[in-house]
């Protein structure tokens, strides 16, 4: 079965004219966002966003987690440029949450913060439970199939005025 992009709007706005199925989008949206934006604030009173936290932190979990040895590797070079993945992970985590909250670029958004939290799940593998991440990590792949940013966001604006938008853009 082919689907056109005509066809693929016209599937997305029959499901964003759900008013009970964009509700819940934008609930989770939101709590995703909320999550991100919380997640940031602790880790930075926690020192995780300094060198040496962020060092720490990785290293912990390349000791103790179950990950895949090319996955210890990839966190282990993470960790030896401690100074610039600290602040680019601060940053990760506060742009994904204000866009969530806001609902702007949401798919783009969603999309990220599923293979973001996609990758701390691997990371952590064995050092915490594994639905911690893993509920989070399904919640943002399903965001960015879903027309999240459509109800109380920025993006539902956005498709008012340019309808004819990139369907991955809002």
């Amino acid at each position: 079965m082919t689907m056109t992009a005509s066809s693929l709007r016209s599937d997305v706005a029959s499901v964003a004219s759900r008013p009970q199925a964009a509700n819940g989008l934008a609930i989770v949206r939101l709590t995703i966002g909320a999550m991100f934006v919380w997640v940031f604030f602790e880790n930075l009173g926690k020192g995780l966003y300094t060198p040496a936290g962020y060092a720490g932190l990785i290293n912990y979990y390349i000791q103790h987690s179950h990950s895949p040895d090319a996955w210890k590797a990839v966190m282990g070079l993470a960790a030896s440029h401690a100074a610039m993945a600290a602040p680019l992970q601060a940053m990760t985590e506060i742009s994904l949450g204000i866009l969530l909250l806001i609902g702007l670029l949401t798919r783009p958004a969603a999309f990220v913060a599923f293979l973001y939290l996609g990758s701390l799940w691997i990371s952590e593998w064995g050092t915490s439970w594994i639905w911690e991440l893993l509920v989070p990590v399904l919640a943002s792949l399903g965001l960015a199939v879903g027309s999240a940013g459509r109800r109380w966001g920025v993006d539902a604006w956005l498709a008012r005025r340019w309808p004819n938008a990139p369907l991955w853009l809002i």
